[in-house]
């Protein structure tokens, strides 16, 4: 029974877990543009980060070390330095990015200005970090998380035509209005928020935080197959509520207020307070999460001592670390750039990111010395290859579809 309600917790964080602020705005910016015709991007995307996740899950499990610490000895100190250099950096993008949805989730239930909000939220966020077991701290921001359901209640409240919502996803076709290379501008976009490289970095120091071994495989695996493609239901949810709302009044999504707009139409207060608790929770969850990622990657590259099972003092730089990138999160937004815009940006250079991330994965979760008998099989590896023959496309087209497209405009 223990092990049972250990499976179903897993599974209800993964889905809580799995949106933050770069699914919340990418997905309401394309559902309010292109309606459903890019739902297939979701779940190509959720297809990746399942296959990747489970990959680093398990090497993590059998080999009981983090995927990164194995990279850098795998793959040699150069290959690792690039690979820290654009994942590290992809990730403190997007760590000040969470900080900075949090912030206006916060001003949104409050009418506090963000400017306000974002040294609180950072605060909130390390000391989370420090005085929180990992497991309490995963598994209550993955279950507020879940508040965000009311997208899919929301769906149904509106009462849609659903002849035509179906024809939008079944038959994806480029709207009159907008041009085909910003179609593929927002479709990489969607890919890189699914698929964004420190999910992968942080399930895999999770299993370590939280001692998994080969017994462990089985319920890793039910919590990606299972929590993650229900959490990109929750990202269609919120594409759908966009595309039945804010399309027809030819309204584009510019802010966090616009996201939540349908769900205030479809059940007022009540939905609204419900949507604004699992914004903050999925916010915040992330926040925790990349700023996590960023301690482990700098400390499993360099050799430091690091985690969350270990006493601060006895893993100082890790910690020190994690303090600096917040600092600089902080910094970032206090320029006034809008939280909104870096989430835009950090979608689309987390796609640029990825081979980077998960070409190093897939070797690693071939390699007999480390995986013994529980390397990868000859599916696992045919999908993998497909995957980075993808990855490496968005990765080339990304940067130029954003100029030529002005980032969507």
């Amino acid at each position: 029974m223990k092990r049972l309600l250990g499976v179903a917790l897993g599974v209800l964080t993964a889905i809580g877990g799995f949106v933050d602020i770069g699914d919340l705005v990418t997905n309401a910016v394309v559902g309010s543009r292109f309606g459903l015709s890019l739902v297939w991007v979701v779940v190509v995307g959720v297809i990746g980060i399942c296959l990747f996740a489970q990959m680093s899950g398990r090497v993590a499990a059998v080999s009981g070390r983090a995927t990164f610490e194995i990279i850098r000895e795998r793959l040699g100190p150069r290959a690792g330095l690039a690979n820290l250099a654009a994942s590290f950096l992809i990730n403190l993008l997007t760590l000040t990015a969470e900080v900075g949805g949090v912030a206006l989730a916060l001003q949104l239930a409050s009418s506090v200005s963000p400017m306000l909000w974002i040294p609180v939220a950072a605060f909130a966020v390390w000391l989370v970090i420090w005085r929180v077991r990992f497991s309490i701290m995963e598994n209550v921001t993955g279950l507020l998380g879940l508040a965000l359901i009311v997208f899919a209640v929301a769906v149904f409240l509106l009462h849609p035509d659903w002849n035509q919502l179906a024809g939008q996803a079944l038959a994806p076709t480029v709207p009159e209005t907008e041009e085909s290379t910003t179609y593929w501008y927002y479709a990489i976009a969607l890919f890189g928020a699914a698929m964004t490289p420190y999910e992968v970095f942080f399930f895999s120091s999770g299993a370590v935080e939280e001692k998994w071994g080969r017994k462990d495989i089985s319920q890793s695996r039910v919590n990606v197959l299972i929590g993650f493609p229900l959490g990109g239901l929750l990202s269609v949810s919120i594409a759908a509520c966009a595309a039945i709302v804010l399309l027809p009044r030819a309204i584009e999504v510019t802010s966090l207020s616009q996201v939540i707009l349908p769900v205030a139409e479809a059940g007022g207060k009540i939905a609204l307070a419900f949507v604004l608790v699992g914004i903050v929770a999925a916010t915040f969850g992330a926040a925790l999460e990349t700023t996590l990622s960023s301690g482990y990657t700098l400390a499993q590259f360099f050799g430091w001592s690091w985690g969350k099972f270990r006493r601060p003092a006895q893993a100082a730089r890790f910690h020190v670390a994690m303090i600096i990138c917040l600092l600089v999160g902080i910094g970032i937004l206090a320029t006034g750039v809008d939280p909104v815009a870096v989430t835009e940006f950090s979608v689309v250079f987390s796609a640029v990111a990825l081979p980077l991330t998960y070409l190093p994965i897939l070797i690693v979760a071939n390699d007999r010395q480390y995986m013994g008998d529980d390397v990868n099989g000859r599916l696992t590896n045919a999908v993998g290859l497909v995957y980075l023959a993808i990855i490496v496309v968005a990765a080339v087209a990304a940067i130029p579809l954003m100029i030529v497209t002005g980032m969507g405009s």
